[in-house]
């Protein structure tokens, strides 16, 4: 393999450092000690962007505000025209409270039909299978009640455009929580690329930390005002 092609396709110490916006000597004692996912070619470590993104998928759970918005600054996307990602890709057709489904397969289907109101989703067989086969490797359920399920990759042959799409549904359902948490508030994260993915779901953190966000948002009992109080929660963080 040319150093050339590598470049592309794999991310060098440096560059994983800007990318996580952390110094480089940190992320060199992370993946001497197994915490980052990396392999040494020729004597240099590489990074697999793949890799990458699916241990900060992991990691970002326990991210505190600051270093999701860090993360947010270098993975910010060209596909967004302003700072508030979820504003941009969420619409008023791709939210529905309450939900109407009964299962964790018939919440996935829901949030997929939701999804293609856009007349975005292209394959929506294809997109569901990958966000099943996303849930199988470990769910997308946290503690507080709350679900962000997605592909495990970019899934650009299945869309037009990147999409987020959101349900409550009445009472909460087993959906892999640690714990076994009830869920019961869904966000589908669809994109066309890595970057955008890790840029929304960084937003969409911050948004899930935010005092009040969580109970407020599961109070409101209608998709309209669901709509306007997730957009309003976007535009209010600071970028």
């Amino acid at each position: 393999m040319s150093g050339r092609k590598m470049s592309r396709e794999w991310f060098s110490l440096d560059e994983l450092a800007r990318q996580l916006g952390r110094d480089r000597r940190e992320i060199e004692k992370l993946v001497q000690r197994g915490r980052i996912p990396g392999r040494k070619m020729a004597g240099e470590w590489q990074f697999h962007p793949t890799e990458i993104t699916h241990w900060l998928e992991q990691e970002m759970r326990e991210y505190t505000d600051r270093e999701l918005a860090v993360l947010e600054q270098t993975h910010r996307s060209a596909e967004f025209t302003d700072a508030h990602p979820v504003a941009a890709l969420l619409r008023p057709e791709t939210v529905q409270v309450p939900l109407e489904a009964r299962t964790k397969r018939s919440v996935l289907e829901s949030l997929v039909e939701l999804a293609g109101r856009t007349w975005e989703v292209w394959q929506p067989a294809a997109l569901l299978a990958a966000i099943q086969e996303r849930e199988t490797v470990l769910s997308t359920a946290f503690e507080n009640g709350v679900a962000i399920p997605h592909p495990r990759n970019p899934v650009p042959d299945t869309l037009g455009q990147s999409v987020i799409a959101y349900g409550r549904l009445p009472s909460g359902i087993a959906f892999g929580a640690p714990h076994r948490v009830m869920t019961d508030m869904f966000f589908l994260v669809v994109c066309r690329d890595s970057r955008t993915h890790l840029h929304v779901l960084a937003r969409l953190g911050r948004m899930l930390q935010t005092p009040g966000f969580i109970e407020d948002l599961r109070a409101i009992d209608d998709s309209a005002g669901s709509y306007e109080y997730i957009v309003q929660a976007d535009q209010q963080i600071i970028a």
